[in-house]
């Protein structure tokens, strides 16, 4: 998803820059700030979590995202209040966004260093309501190719009904950071005798055959790209 967009900068730097918000305080050494290592785990990734504070208190959100280059899509109904508060004023809506993979459970012989080993990347940023009828095609697009690769060019546009009733923000990816845990248990020296089983019990995402839709017509085959997910 490395299309150019408005807005979008070429030959990026390899990495994002250090804030003072994307240092965590604890466990820096995990965090990393390569942009590789950030797109890869938000391109394999369904859902984010969308943070934001609406009348004094904080709300987050799940929702699906998109991204195309060095920005993120969010979109949902024109009547959702982050995005109509991401197009009522001039500096947009500040919001925090937050995708995470667990790659497995880390059981250690004491229950304090029981872990999980993880991928997440934090996204801080303002967030504005997309409103350029091409840049909203371009990510409802990438929305939809997110989910499934291709998908968009195999399914029906939008139309206008549709596309009256969705909002569309976008956030750049200008204050970002990954963290990740990998590896094994990390016990104290003094319980490494302990008659305890450690290790680690790996996950991994796997998808099963497609079920079609009980009104779908005999004759339409299972696109290739889902034979290949």
């Amino acid at each position: 998803m490395e299309t150019a967009v408005q807005g979008t900068v070429p030959h990026q730097p390899t990495a994002y820059p250090r804030t003072d918000r994307t240092v965590p305080t604890r466990s820096a050494d995990r965090a990393s700030y390569d942009r590789e290592l950030v797109h890869s785990i938000l391109d394999e990734g369904y859902l984010c979590h969308l943070g934001f504070v609406r009348d004094g208190a904080p709300v987050v959100l799940p929702t699906l995202y998109g991204r195309v280059g060095e920005v993120l899509y969010l979109h949902g109904s024109t009547g959702s209040r982050p995005l109509r508060m991401a197009g009522q004023t001039d500096p947009g809506l500040p919001v925090c966004v937050t995708v995470t993979h667990v790659d497995g459970l880390v059981l250690a012989r004491s229950a304090f260093h029981h872990s999980i080993n993880y991928r997440s990347v934090v996204v801080h940023g303002i967030a504005h309501q997309v409103t350029d009828p091409e840049e909203r095609r371009l990510a409802l697009d990438a929305l939809v190719d997110h989910v499934v690769t291709g998908r968009s060019a195999d399914s029906r546009p939008a139309n206008k009904k549709e596309l009256a009733a969705t909002a569309v923000i976008r956030l750049d990816l200008a204050e970002v950071s990954a963290k990740t845990r990998t590896g094994g248990a990390h016990d104290e020296p003094e319980d490494l005798g302990l008659p305890y089983w450690a290790g680690v019990v790996p996950l991994r995402k796997g998808y099963d055959a497609p079920i079609a839709n009980d009104d779908l017509e005999a004759d339409i085959a299972v696109p290739p790209y889902l034979k290949n997910a």
